[in-house]
């Protein structure tokens, strides 16, 4: 049962790869990287479970944590152009 999960995630994780190097908007791109990112978390959660090490969940929490960070600093410097800015209009508008 956990081969076929671990499997189906794999086969998840690909796709999600392959819509990210074929996808036609630079958001479907970030979308199937945050996707690969959680699919990363729960292939981890699962390895650790199977190998009966609890800590490996502390892992995936914390590169989930990191995958939500990063999609959010790169949907800002998209919208932006510039991470260090705060309250200003997006390129084009006043």
């Amino acid at each position: 049962m956990f081969f076929a999960a671990t499997l189906a995630i794999l086969i998840a994780m690909g796709l999600a790869l392959a819509r990210a190097l074929m996808g036609p908007t630079v958001y479907d791109r970030v979308l199937a990287v945050n996707t690969f990112g959680t699919k990363t978390v729960l292939l981890i959660a699962l390895l650790g479970f199977l190998t009966g090490r609890p800590d490996f969940l502390d892992i995936s929490l914390v590169y989930a944590l990191i995958n939500f960070i990063g999609t959010i600093a790169v949907l800002k410097l998209i919208k932006y152009g510039d991470l260090g800015t705060v309250g200003h209009a997006p390129k084009g508008e006043p």
